[in-house]
């Protein structure tokens, strides 16, 4: 009798483990189905290169003040935000923002080209495509906190430039503001975050604490505001070029003559200056950065990758290089290379949405269609208005069988 209860019992076990499966079974999510014909016909796009090449910071980003003078003139600030983005959404001219902001900004003895490239970071150039709106006149995402809170309103540009300003003081100094406060959020941290208040004195300070995480805020400012001091195409410009390196033929002086020869699309000369500043400083980041830029556009990718190997020993913080040699493996066809390149790039940069594009397009040359389907959706959560983004979506979503 007891050895038929225990037959009995595991028959019943048995079953109930094989039901148990099924249920498993169909309480997976169902397989997305796509028209491979259609797949066959489709190919995705991918996002550009980040090719613009880094002047030389001499010493720290870490000691870049917040309270200073300008090194980027007016005009220079004007060209660097109409090169970006030629049809910004603002409420005003590019000119008359950029003058509120040397205006409001030097008021209160902050750096107004700095300021302009922290907006340009919040505002992807005035493009948006998050939470906030143009009709906000808010440049820094001023109580934004995310899913669709879209934050303060200011009446005109130059008010919410003045928040701006103004919120920027209460980190760096326990000093009132000249005029009347407009910022919401002053008095907030005035009182509620004492120990942040008036004690950020750098832009690498503002990391973690302006955004969150954010953990290379302050960096990515001070990346674009060094963007904005680079020399132009002009005769004019390699004029300047050679008198420098007439009076001290250093490692600078070459790499500022092969930023006027990269603008120029000269790429030989560019690489010819690069290299002799390595010649000279062989651990000089910019150096190697720009090379690496100047290889690529003359189809040296194993060089190019090789390059950027030798930047990124030095600069493991660089998202941007890291998705650049990403898009060189992709090239290759090393895809499992060039996926694991675009993830410590968004490792770095959470929103980096470029970099989970790139991802799609390598999941779906691999015939990863879901995975590649999943990766774009992300992408353009991340940024709403990346017209390749969208592009491609439309795409990879015109593919799955209704």
């Amino acid at each position: 009798m007891k050895k038929f209860f225990s037959l009995a019992l595991a028959v019943i076990l048995i079953l109930l483990t094989v039901n148990y499966a099924d249920a498993e079974e169909k309480s997976e999510p169902e397989k997305i189905k796509f028209n491979k014909k259609m797949l066959r016909q489709t190919e995705l796009i991918e996002s550009g290169a980040r090719d613009v090449p880094m002047m030389i910071l001499r010493g720290s980003p870490e000691d870049v003040t917040i309270f200073g003078e300008p090194v980027a003139s007016r005009e220079q600030m004007v060209n660097f935000i109409k090169k970006r983005n030629p049809a910004p959404k603002i409420n005003c001219t590019v000119e008359e923002l950029v003058d509120f902001y040397y205006e409001e900004a030097g008021r209160e003895g902050i750096r107004p080209d700095i300021a302009i490239c922290q907006s340009i970071k919040e505002t992807g150039t005035w493009n948006y495509g998050g939470d906030v709106v143009p009709e906000q006149n808010n440049y820094c995402g001023l109580g934004t906190t995310g899913g669709g809170v879209k934050g303060a309103y200011f009446e005109t540009p130059q008010l919410g430039v003045r928040a701006q300003i103004q919120h920027l003081l209460a980190y760096t100094s326990t000093e009132p503001p000249q005029l009347e406060i407009v910022d919401p959020r002053y008095e907030l941290i005035q009182k509620h975050r004492p120990q942040i208040f008036g004690q950020i004195k750098t832009w690498t300070g503002l990391n973690g604490v302006w955004a969150v995480p954010g953990k290379r805020y302050g960096h990515e400012i001070l990346n674009l505001w060094q963007q904005a001091q680079l020399p132009d195409a002009s005769d004019a410009s390699l004029e300047y070029a050679y008198e420098q390196l007439a009076k001290n033929p250093d490692a600078a002086a070459y790499v500022y003559r092969g930023l006027v020869y990269f603008a120029q699309e000269n790429y030989y000369g560019a690489q010819s200056d690069f290299k002799n500043a390595l010649r000279l400083e062989p651990e000089l980041p910019e150096a190697l950065f720009n090379l690496a830029l100047t290889q690529e556009k003359l189809q040296l990718t194993t060089a190019a990758i090789e390059t950027y190997d030798k930047f990124l020993e030095l600069r493991p913080e660089s998202d941007y290089a890291y998705y650049n040699r990403g898009r060189l493996k992709l090239a290759q066809k090393k895809y499992n290379a060039a996926i694991r390149d675009f993830h410590y790039a968004l490792d770095i940069e959470g929103r980096f949405a470029d970099a989970q594009n790139e991802i799609a397009v390598a999941h779906f040359r691999q015939k990863k269609y879901e995975d590649a389907l999943k990766d774009i959706r992300t992408a353009a959560k991340i940024n709403t208005t990346n017209k390749v983004i969208n592009e491609n979506l439309e795409r990879l979503e015109a593919c799955v069988k209704k």
